[in-house]
């Protein structure tokens, strides 16, 4: 089983929206993303966890896209479909810019995790570090989307303001 397999939900395709249970698509997309995130913690090599949590990322962004009613790009932007779909997700959408450092800080994490040269690898303990922050920075986008499609407030001011907080 493939890497990309293994972090997919079960039978879906590569850039498939996550599967989503309930009325409320941004609890479920988050729900699904901690599922996902569960099976990228069995991977035992640092760089396999690098492309399952880059893979989650990606289609956290592709669920955005689809949300929108939009065909997610297969474009990449400066290497990276996740960078590609997040200007997507951003056209016409100001606020959704709020995610793009957590987007840039996934790739960040991604390359310390999966040097160009093999020899230039973190040592465990910092590589254990440095994939323990980029899960979190994947949750943080998916809390982020997730809240975007539960209020288009989201990402106005900051995630935590107090109007995004309380009902519509």
């Amino acid at each position: 089983m493939s890497i990309v397999a293994l972090a997919r939900d079960a039978g879906d395709g590569p850039g498939a929206p996550m599967p989503r249970t309930g009325a409320d698509p941004g609890t479920a997309l988050v729900d699904a993303v901690e599922v996902r995130l569960t099976g990228v913690d069995a991977l035992a090599d640092p760089r396999d966890a690098a492309c399952a949590m880059l893979a989650v990322a990606d289609d956290v962004l592709v669920d955005w896209a689809a949300f929108r009613g939009d065909t997610p790009t297969q474009a990449t932007r400066e290497g990276f479909r996740l960078l590609a779909l997040h200007r997507q997700g951003a056209q016409d959408l100001p606020s959704f810019n709020a995610c793009r450092e957590t987007c840039r800080e996934i790739v960040y994490h991604f390359n310390l995790l999966r040097p160009a040269d093999p020899g230039d690898a973190l040592p465990a303990e910092d590589a254990a570090r440095t994939r323990v922050m980029m899960g979190l920075l994947v949750r943080h986008l998916a809390l982020f989307v997730g809240g975007k499609m539960r209020s288009a407030r989201v990402g106005e001011f900051c995630c935590a303001s107090r109007p995004i907080r309380q009902d519509d």
